[in-house]
């Protein structure tokens, strides 16, 4: 037995260790930005900038998915209304893993979520919320993550 703890305590420093160093990584680098496309009329961009051999899930996911699809939500704002539903802009991947029938909805490299929004009045007010997402590589996944964002729009 006492020869065994020394080894547990290694294993499980070791573990530990990798396991930080793992969720240091941050291989995907959001931008938040507005344009204005019409009067009181503006597009909310959430632009996801991918590492090489990382990507990022679509909103919506096939039944057979298993990863964390992106979800955007909007804090309410009495100054804007939400117009119809967030669009995805970039390359969509339908991927499927052959051995387990898993499939998914994905992106490499980059990927634009873009909301239409039109405000109620001559202001200035900020768009804000929240987006959760999930990157991962062929090998491996890091937990799902939310960030909190907000977009400054108006006059």
């Amino acid at each position: 037995m006492k020869r065994i703890l020394p080894f547990f305590v290694f294993i499980f420093a070791f573990t530990a260790a990798y396991s930080q160093g793992n969720m240091s990584q941050n291989p995907i680098q959001w931008q938040y930005s507005a344009k204005k496309v019409a009067d009181k009329t503006y597009e909310i961009h959430l632009t996801a900038n991918l590492e090489s051999g990382w990507h990022a899930y679509s909103q919506t996911q096939p039944e057979e998915a298993v990863a964390q699809p992106t979800a955007i939500k909007f804090k309410t704002n009495p100054l804007v209304g939400i117009q119809g539903k967030v669009k995805e802009v970039g390359t969509m991947e339908k991927w499927q893993d052959e051995a387990t029938g898993i499939k998914a909805n994905q992106y490499e490299n980059q990927v634009d979520f873009v909301q239409v929004v039109k405000l109620k009045g001559d202001v200035k007010t900020n768009i804000s919320g929240s987006l959760t997402y999930q990157v991962c590589t062929d090998r491996m996944c890091l937990p799902p993550k939310t960030d909190d964002f907000s977009i400054k729009v108006g006059q």
